[in-house]
């Protein structure tokens, strides 16, 4: 019946992203006066067009896809095979991936894009309400946020482009801190103008734009105001962990068939479709495992000996055997494949029916651990009560309530604490295509210390952002491909 209703909103979703999509390309081709006219008067239609800033983030080839599978094969817990093999030696893009990243960068400029004509165009039409007009425009500008912020993080600087822009193909690289005063302005308009509940699973909240901004400050170290943005979502109430007392239970925070969770803020909503799947678990499997229906890459991969994040993994984490699950892929018999998300329903490889997270709840509680402690230079008792609760739920403890596993504060320092809320969160945040971007954040001398010391590995400063594609430098004549290109490329 789950799975039944969870079709149902999607395709529902679907059908109103592909309106938006067909949308986008008659603004493309026809003339702006027509497309302005006929299309942003109503309400139907303005959120039609702000489903279609959805859809090329929800793209096989974008963050739940092969996007995400880039980020995966430059973890401290897993190595990339195939042709991602090349990437788990951290010494940059060979010409196989850079075609990659460059799909992600053209998916993402074509969201913001999106986003910009619901901006540009909702507030002039004719017969919605300005009520309607500040949430949509509220909803296209967190997206548009949303963006910018795996560009910064990826790239660094990039170009700006808005809704004064939008019919600009020349827009010079702008700097990371210009990015993010964009990044930020949008998601404050967001937290403020949308709704505290989704008018359809899978629209952003306020919630989701309070937990963006958390991730925002917590990115560039502003401690203090990660905290109280991650406070303000735990003590709203509106959000608990999933309980779990075996591992086969955290099928019920990321199977197939959920349609909604407590610990849900926002993720990307998928369906068994097809290309409306997650496609990144595609690239986990083995298809002798039967996990997911079209079979699998086996992309990624781990060892239970020679991974130190694997090999010190205590074995009564639920977690460790509800996560990766033991198959020899030819490199003998330590081998590991990531089991988070399986379906072995799916149809076909970019069909799997789990929803990709972007903002859970166990996210946010140690987000808010770990900022509230190098805020206040060592761990508070609610910083320890938000990693205890992530804590106890993988031992299958209830997670508000005192038990053997919880650490105590006379456990920690400040260094130690915060080392604990690392490791926890590279536990909890697997396959979800945060970790390099959470190392990335502890600022490039860790990084390379922590994937040294995980994989004997060293990380080239090359390998620390994407290149601008070259498309980009060849047709924007306000960049030089001298100057604007990423060191290394």
């Amino acid at each position: 019946m789950k799975n039944i209703q969870k079709k149902l909103v999607f395709i529902i979703l679907t059908l109103l992203g592909l309106v938006g999509v067909s949308c986008q390309d008659l603004l493309v081709e026809a003339p702006k006066s027509i497309a302005v006219e006929t299309f942003y008067n109503t309400a139907s239609e303005v959120e039609s067009a702000v489903n279609a800033v959805y859809e090329p983030l929800r793209a096989t080839n974008n963050i739940s896809g092969q996007l995400g599978a880039q980020l995966e094969a430059y973890t401290d817990y897993s190595y990339g095979r195939g042709s991602y093999g090349v990437l788990s030696d951290f010494q940059g893009l060979n010409s196989t991936n850079i075609p990659r990243t460059d799909e992600g960068w053209r998916l993402f400029y074509l969201s913001i894009r999106n986003a910009n004509l619901v901006i540009q165009n909702a507030p002039n039409g004719s017969s919605i309400s300005s009520a309607d007009i500040k949430k949509y425009v509220a909803e296209a500008k967190f997206l548009r946020a949303f963006n910018y912020f795996w560009l910064v993080r990826n790239w660094g600087g990039v170009p700006i482009r808005t809704e004064a822009t939008l019919n600009e193909p020349n827009i010079k690289r702008n700097s990371v801190e210009e990015v993010y005063t964009l990044i930020v302005n949008d998601l404050k308009e967001a937290e403020a103008n949308l709704p505290d509940k989704p008018a359809q699973i899978g629209r952003v909240t306020k919630w989701a734009a309070k937990a963006a901004l958390a991730e925002v400050y917590f990115t560039r170290n502003q401690y203090a105001e990660a905290r109280d943005k991650a406070d303000e979502i735990i003590k709203s109430g509106q959000f608990s962990l999933v309980p779990v007392t075996v591992a086969s239970d955290f099928e019920k925070v990321f199977g197939p068939t959920v349609i909604n969770t407590p610990e849900e803020i926002w993720y990307l909503k998928m369906t068994r479709q097809n290309a409306q799947g997650m496609y990144l678990a595609m690239f986990a499997h083995h298809p002798g495992s039967r996990l997911h229906g079209a079979g699998g890459f086996y992309a990624h991969y781990s060892d239970s000996q020679a991974n130190l994040v694997q090999k010190n993994w205590e074995s009564g984490d639920l977690r460790k055997s509800a996560f990766w699950y033991a198959w020899n892929i030819g490199l003998g018999a330590n081998s590991v494949l990531c089991k988070k998300f399986s379906d072995p329903l799916a149809p076909t490889s970019t069909g799997a029916g789990n929803d990709f997270p972007i903002y859970r709840y166990a996210d946010i509680l140690l987000l808010y651990a770990e900022a509230a402690s190098r805020a206040g230079n060592g761990p508070t008792p609610a910083a320890l009560e938000a990693l205890n609760q992530v804590h106890r739920r993988a031992y299958g403890q209830p997670a508000t309530t005192a038990s053997p596993v919880d650490f105590k504060l006379t456990d920690f320092t400040a260094s130690t604490f915060n080392d604990q809320v690392i490791k926890e969160r590279g536990y909890e945040t697997q396959y979800e295509a945060k970790r390099w971007l959470d190392l990335k954040r502890l600022g490039i001398p860790e990084l390379k210390r922590r994937i040294k010391e995980a994989t004997g590995k060293d990380v080239a400063d090359k390998h620390l952002f994407w290149p601008i594609p070259n498309g980009e430098l060849n047709f924007n004549t306000a960049l030089d491909a001298s100057k604007d290109q990423n060191p290394g490329y």
